[in-house]
């Protein structure tokens, strides 16, 4: 099954060509690597893809469904979408476990089942033990941990991560690239 399409999708800034006619079916649990210099379009293509920006052309389908309708974006096409930044984005007033369950306190998730979930996904990300400090106490690996955590709160279908561990040193990137393609073996989330 195909789970993200981009069907010949551009992205025009002004007079500047982001994404130029873009070509792209992501199979139900592949891991796909986007690779490029900077500049290149990878941000952009990710951002459509989350649907945090609209294509100027072209179309784009999440789990079937069209992520744009009439210039507005589908509620459930989104549903299928977990995000991860280059920063951690971990509110600092909200401690781990809060930072983690906070898509499910949003979508009105009892408090009792959005806490197991997070300290489930505290585990699945290797943070277990952390999970009441404050974003502040944690590396920034520990950090990006709990923003792979908060983005598979929901349990998404498609794990969209644009460079996720970029800001983190060499030898902490590493050890994250090796963790994220185990979290990936164990939950065969589509990930681009």
């Amino acid at each position: 099954m195909t789970r993200v399409q981009l069907d010949h999708v551009s992205k025009q800034y002004g007079a500047t060509t982001a994404v130029d006619d873009f070509n792209a079916d992501i199979a139900d649990g592949e891991f796909i690597t986007l690779l490029g210099p900077s500049g290149c379009g990878k941000t952009t293509l990710l951002r459509m893809a989350g649907g945090l920006i609209r294509p100027t052309r072209g179309a784009i389908a999440v789990g079937g469904h069209p992520l744009w309708r009439d210039g507005v974006r589908d509620d459930e096409a989104v549903r299928e979408l977990g995000i991860v930044f280059q920063d951690a984005n971990l509110f600092p007033w909200l401690t781990i476990e809060q930072n983690i369950a906070l898509p499910l306190e949003l979508r009105g998730v009892d408090k009792a089942v959005r806490l197991t979930r997070a300290r489930e996904l505290a585990r699945l990300v290797s943070i277990e033990g952390f999970e009441r400090r404050w974003p502040r106490e944690l590396s920034g690996g520990m950090r990006q941990r709990a923003a792979i955590a908060r983005a598979l709160s929901s349990d998404p279908q498609i794990l969209l991560m644009d460079e996720p561990f970029g800001a983190l040193d060499a030898m902490t990137r590493d050890a994250m690239n090796l963790e994220l393609q185990r979290i990936w073996m164990e939950t065969r989330k589509t990930t681009l």
